[in-house]
């Protein structure tokens, strides 16, 4: 198949998509319920700009305002119900198979998940945020998936970069790392940090060099807190993505954590994203989170005791 028959076929395949929604939504009509609560959010291009190679982000769609199911019995009643999740629910089916919206929809988040995963923090990104660049002894992507116990140790040349460029025996230090998302970091860290300084202002409290860590596994932390004998370390990672979004960020955060230290004295904000919690406001309960370490002297489990 060339070049020109795959446009053409992808011009067809969203012809049809709108089609199925437009009928969807006559019926709906025709039944007495608005048209606007059924309405999808499926918008193809027109065919003159699939020739020139631009097509439609069909990740762009709101699932959970999506009908797929032709001759719904009550529509309103379905799409209600996928407001309260993300799901795949209600994808309707083509006989025994999914729907060609429903599969392209898959492939494509699919895609974004792969993408996230083997694609790294862009050095643009690095460079404006002023970050101390470091990496751990992975020497490649495929080295960083293949051994976890790489992506928490640095070698002697890390230690010093962190060492000479991290303020000594600070009451909180903050480190980025890519994680297995580098998409959550280029979609989320721009608005959390900003969040998570203001935040601690309002406590007194501020933090000054921000530590990158690239090919980084969560207890990479736990070397740099004993580097710098900071108080409290907050790492933001980006978390495993999966079909729901390939931007989901984390924060892990210790109190003095040291190498080899149980999970449980972690304390851990996860699902911050646009579909979760959103960055800013995760950067303020992030705050929050390290003022009472600080006060308390604790962190994870023990943390949540001492409440």
């Amino acid at each position: 198949m060339n070049e020109k028959e795959l446009k053409s076929m992808i011009a067809s395949i969203l012809s049809d998509m709108v089609d199925e929604q437009k009928t969807s939504t006559e019926t709906s009509s025709k039944n007495g319920q608005s048209s606007a609560s059924v309405a999808t959010s499926v918008k193809p291009t027109a065919s003159s700009e699939i020739e020139e190679g631009v097509i439609a982000d069909i990740t762009a769609i709101d699932l959970r305002k999506q009908l797929l199911l032709k001759n719904a019995e009550n529509p309103e009643g379905l799409l209600r119900i996928k407001a309260y999740s993300p799901a795949r629910i209600g994808v309707g089916r083509a006989g025994t198979r999914y729907l060609t919206s429903s599969t392209l929809r898959f492939r494509a988040d699919h895609a974004a998940a792969q993408d996230a995963v083997f694609s790294d923090v862009s050095e643009e990104l690095v460079k404006e945020m002023n970050f101390v660049e470091t990496q751990t002894i992975c020497q490649s992507k495929d080295e960083y998936l293949t051994r976890p116990d790489y992506g928490r140790q640095f070698d002697e040349e890390m230690v010093e970069v962190i060492r000479k460029n991290t303020t000594p025996k600070a009451k909180v230090q903050i480190v980025v790392g890519d994680g297995l998302s580098s998409a959550a970091i280029e979609a989320n860290i721009k608005e959390v940090l900003p969040s998570i300084k203001q935040g601690l202002k309002m406590y007194g409290l501020d933090f000054n060099e921000v530590v990158f860590v690239k090919y980084c596994r969560v207890p990479a932390m736990d070397k740099i807190g004993e580097v710098t004998d900071a108080e409290v370390v907050c790492l933001l990672v980006g978390e495993r993505p999966g079909l729901v979004t390939a931007e989901s960020m984390s924060a892990y955060i210790a109190y003095r954590p040291t190498v080899g230290m149980p999970e449980a004295r972690r304390t851990v904000i996860s699902n911050i994203h646009k579909g979760g919690t959103p960055a800013v406001e995760a950067g303020a309960y992030i705050a929050e989170v390290i003022k009472k370490m600080l006060d308390k002297k604790k962190s994870g489990i023990e943390l949540k005791e001492a409440e």
